[in-house]
């Protein structure tokens, strides 16, 4: 699990855009690890996280696209049915909210990266991991008085 740079770009709704963002990406060899578009009647919302920030950062800046930049959270898990499911099984009972996920295509390893964007960020490692951080101490299991 890992904190990465995600970028949301507002695009025009027209053929090409998406290309052309990609191709520029790829001419200054940045590779893109995941991406997901959303569309609405004004435009697409790209989210996409790279290997190069700076690079992408620069490549939005010429192409005169809106952006942002936010931290999420990538999660490795195994590319098999009910993996997913036990990750948001694990933040819904930690009382952590996603506010969107979304998957990479699986690697060379048989697993998927999903990125997620949630609240509080930093409860979603210590809820993932397991271990807690100075404001969340665990308790000591209770001990069961002896029966007479």
């Amino acid at each position: 699990m890992e904190t990465l740079r995600q970028f949301t770009a507002f695009l025009e709704n027209k053929p090409g855009r998406l290309s052309s963002i990609c191709n520029a990406l790829a001419k200054e060899r940045v590779s893109i690890r995941a991406l997901t578009v959303m569309d609405s009647k004004e435009h697409s919302v790209l989210r996409l996280v790279v290997d190069s920030v700076e690079s992408t950062r620069d490549v939005l800046s010429k192409l005169n696209t809106p952006f942002s930049e936010t931290d999420v959270i990538a999660v490795e898990v195994k590319h098999h049915p009910g993996e997913l499911a036990n990750v948001c099984a694990q933040l819904a009972d930690g009382k952590v909210n996603v506010d969107y996920m979304y998957c990479s295509a699986g690697t060379k390893n048989g697993k998927t990266i999903a990125i997620l964007k949630a609240t509080p960020t930093q409860k979603v490692k210590v809820v993932l991991n397991g271990t807690p951080t100075s404001k969340t101490k665990k308790k000591p299991p209770r001990r069961r008085a002896p029966v007479r």
